[in-house]
């Protein structure tokens, strides 16, 4: 149970930076700062806890390098995507 909360804080805090990185280099995208952390993270969680189901999650020993490398990089993708959906729906929504 605690190695399943710590993926999913690390896939969330991955998930925030992911956001928000992609709020910063696709303007147009953008939800605004805090927005695209919170959509972010969210999506981070969302798309981690998906690939932790699909390839397995870490031992009860703890975690591994290639649990905590998942976390990260399926938590920013997952992130970013989010984002890009949300600010594409809301910028044809808008027009």
């Amino acid at each position: 149970m605690e190695s399943t909360l710590i993926n999913l804080v690390i896939q969330a805090l991955a998930g925030a930076a992911g956001g928000a990185g992609t709020g910063k280099t696709v303007p147009n995208l953008s939800l605004g700062g805090p927005a695209d952390a919170i959509a972010g993270a969210i999506g981070g969680g969302v798309v981690g806890q998906i690939l932790a189901s699909a390839f397995g999650v870490a031992d009860a020993a703890g975690i591994d390098i290639a649990s905590l490398a998942r976390d990260i990089v399926g938590g920013g993708i997952g992130g970013a995507i989010v984002v890009s959906i949300i600010g594409a729906i809301r910028n044809a929504v808008g027009r």
